[in-house]
């Protein structure tokens, strides 16, 4: 599980080291998928937009879950549409280098505003790419409405 936030930044080429702390949750993914005696391939991750101005990184079997059930809605549902061209026309295949980094595609970083500072933000099965300021703006703007966090945990029974 991913969890946790975690500021690093972007080089000029694009290139971000991914938290070893999620880098160690790739590699126990990883083992569990190959088997404990299976060589580890390099860790990947689908990155792609978010509905937020973010980037979503999904582990290989998150992502393919994910494109599973959509694949199963109907491609006529003008919302089904929207939320292909969001998530799946976007996204992008990243390789996590051995040391530690991956290299997020241009029109990703544009869309997410990545320029320098980033943060990582673990959210269980995925994980979100902010730029720094956009992240304290939702952050901030996320704790306004209290109440109606409040309510949604308990209609969900958190």
């Amino acid at each position: 599980m991913f969890r946790g936030l975690f500021e690093h930044s972007v080089d000029t080429k694009g290139r971000t080291s991914l938290p070893v702390r999620f880098r160690e949750v790739l590699a126990r993914m990883e083992r569990e998928a190959n088997g404990d005696g299976v060589k580890a391939r390099e860790a990947r991750l689908i990155v792609t937009t978010g509905i937020d101005r973010c980037l979503v990184a999904y582990p290989l079997p998150e992502w393919q879950a994910f494109e599973t059930k959509l694949a199963a809605l109907s491609q006529f549902d003008p919302a089904v549409v929207q939320l292909k061209r969001i998530y799946v026309a976007g996204a992008s295949e990243c390789t996590v280098d051995r040391h530690g980094r991956l290299l997020l595609p241009p029109m990703l970083r544009e869309y997410a505003g990545l320029n320098r500072d980033l943060v990582w933000a673990g959210m269980v099965t995925t994980i979100e790419i902010w730029a720094k300021e956009l992240w304290t703006e939702q952050s901030l703007s996320s704790r306004v409405n209290r109440d109606a966090i409040a309510r949604a945990l308990t209609e969900h029974g958190l």
